[in-house]
C-alpha cells in the first residue's frame, strides 16, 4: 500500500476541502439532480465535463449581439465573430505549452485528425505505414485505417499496432517496433493519455524516437488537454488534436483544437485541404481567385468557426486562466492520490487501480479483482446511487475526480457508496 499520509474518514475529507484554495469554483458549475435520495457525485469529467454557470451568460451575449447587430456582429459584437477562433488561442496555447500562432480552434477531434493527416500522412513507396497504440480509442484506429485505404493501401499491411508490455519497458517496446519497421513508417499517431488505463504516455520521448527514425508524429490529446502538463512546442510533434468537452468543459460536441508546430508554417497550401478561412485575412475579402496562404496554424482552418459551439469553450478557458492550471494540477494530483488511498484502504486485494502512480492525470481505472463480485453489476449499482462515472469493456470502472468542481468529500462519498454497492452485489 502506498502511504499518502491521508485519513479515511469524512471529517478529514472535509478538512481538506476547507484548506482548498480552489474550492469556490465548485459553486460555479451545474451538477445533475439528486437521484434515489442521493446527491450527485460526478466523476466523469474524462468523458464530459460539467457546465460552467458562466456559459449561459456568454451565449446570451452572443445571441443579444446577433439580435442587435445582425451581420455586423462579425465586427461589432463584444467578441467579434470574424476572428472568433482567436478568442481561444491564448487559452489553448497556455494549456498545451505552445505558441499562440501554433494552435487553432476548429472542427471536432476526428475531423481535425483527418485534416492534419492530409498534410502529415504522405505515403511513399518506401514509407506508407501508420503506427498506432494497440488499444487506442476506436475513432483513431478508424481514422488511420481510412487514410491508409484512401491512399491505396491495405490496413492489414500498413497499420502497425504497438503493444507495450508494461510501464517500465514501454519505450523499449516502441523502439523495438521502430528498429524493425521504422523505414516503412510514415506516421506515428498515439494518445497523450491512454483512455482505458489512464496512463500518461511519455510524449516527449515518443516524439524524439519518431524524429530520429524520420517518421512524422501526431498526438491525440483528448484525455490530456486541461488534465496534465503539456509542452508541445518544445516536444515538437508535427501535429496534435484534441476535443474540448472533457476536461475543458466545452459541452457535447464542442469545437475542438489543433496544434501544428511552427516548423511547418509558411507553406503555400499545397499539402492540405483548403477553404476560404485558410486564406490570409488581409486578402480574404478581396474575393479574388488567387489563394494567399495564411502564415500560421490558420492555414489548416477550412471554414469559419461555429460561434455558439465555440462560446462555451471560451467561457471555460477564461476560468482556466483565472484559476491557474498549475494550481489545478496540484489539486488534481492530491485528489487522485486521495481516491487511490481510500480504495487501497477499503478494498485491499478486491479492487485495484491499473493506472500507474507515476504517470497519471485525473482518472483512475478501477478493476474488480475479487471473483466473487461482478464488476458491471457494481457499476450499475453505483449509477443507481447517483455516482456518475463510466464503464469500459471488458472490466474497467473509470472515475476521474476533476479539480475544478470535485471536492475531497466527493471522493470520500464515492468510496462509501462503492462499499454499499459491493455489499449488495456479492455473487
Amino acid at each position: 500500500m502506498n502511504n499518502f499520509n491521508f485519513e479515511a474518514n469524512r471529517e478529514y475529507a472535509q478538512s481538506l476541502d476547507k484548506q482548498d484554495t480552489l474550492s469556490h469554483y465548485r459553486s460555479e458549475f451545474l451538477f445533475p439532480d439528486d437521484k434515489n435520495g442521493y446527491p450527485c457525485v460526478y466523476l466523469c469529467g474524462n468523458s464530459l465535463g460539467l457546465q460552467p454557470k458562466s456559459v449561459g451568460q456568454y451565449i446570451t451575449e452572443e445571441l443579444n449581439d446577433w439580435g442587435k447587430y445582425g451581420v455586423h456582429g462579425h465586427t461589432k459584437a463584444g467578441r467579434p465573430w470574424l476572428n472568433y477562433h482567436l478568442q481561444a488561442r491564448e487559452g489553448f496555447a497556455d494549456l498545451t505549452g505552445s505558441h499562440e500562432h501554433e494552435v487553432i480552434a476548429m472542427n471536432t477531434l476526428t475531423v481535425n485528425l483527418h485534416m492534419l493527416m492530409t498534410t502529415f500522412y504522405r505515403p511513399t513507396k518506401e514509407r506508407f505505414k501508420i503506427l498506432i497504440e494497440s488499444t487506442a480509442f476506436p475513432s483513431d484506429r478508424f481514422a488511420a485505417e481510412s487514410q491508409i485505404r484512401l491512399h491505396g493501401h491495405d490496413p492489414k499491411e500498413a497499420l502497425i499496432e504497438w503493444t507495450p508490455k508494461n510501464d517500465e519497458l514501454l519505450l523499449d517496446d516502441l523502439q523495438q517496433v521502430i528498429d524493425k519497421e521504422g523505414d516503412e513508417i510514415a506516421l506515428i499517431l498515439v494518445p497523450g493519455i491512454q483512455y482505458y488505463s489512464g496512463q500518461v504516455m511519455p510524449m516527449q520521448e515518443i516524439c524524439q524516437i519518431a524524429r530520429k527514425a524520420g517518421c512524422k508524429v501526431g498526438l491525440d490529446l483528448a484525455h490530456a488537454v486541461g488534465n496534465v502538463e503539456l509542452n508541445l512546442h518544445e516536444w515538437a510533434p508535427d501535429f496534435a488534436a484534441w476535443c474540448t468537452y472533457k476536461y475543458l468543459n466545452g459541452g457535447p460536441g464542442s469545437v475542438g483544437g489543433a496544434f501544428i508546430h511552427e516548423m511547418h508554417h509558411g507553406g503555400n497550401g499545397d499539402e492540405q485541404l483548403l477553404g476560404w478561412w485558410s486564406n490570409d485575412l488581409e486578402s480574404r475579402f478581396k474575393m479574388g481567385t488567387e489563394f494567399v496562404a495564411a502564415k500560421d496554424a490558420d492555414l489548416w482552418q477550412v471554414s469559419n468557426p461555429p460561434v455558439f459551439s465555440l462560446t462555451p469553450v471560451i467561457a471555460s478557458l477564461h476560468m482556466f486562466k483565472e484559476a491557474s492550471f498549475k494550481k489545478l494540477r496540484e489539486k488534481s494530483i492530491q485528489l487522485t492520490n486521495y481516491m487511490d488511498f481510500l480504495i487501497q484502504t477499503a478494498f485491499t486485494g478486491q479492487i485495484e487501480s491499473i493506472t500507474p502512480i507515476q504517470g497519471r492525470g485525473c482518472q483512475l481505472s478501477l478493476v474488480i479483482r475479487d471473483s466473487s463480485f461482478n464488476g458491471k453489476a457494481i457499476f450499475n449499482s453505483l449509477t443507481e446511487k447517483n455516482v456518475i462515472g463510466d464503464w469500459r469493456e471488458p472490466n474497467v470502472i473509470r472515475m476521474a475526480p476533476t479539480p475544478f468542481y470535485n471536492s475531497y468529500e466527493d471522493v470520500y462519498e464515492f468510496v462509501e457508496r462503492l462499499k454499499k454497492s459491493i455489499a449488495e452485489n456479492k455473487n
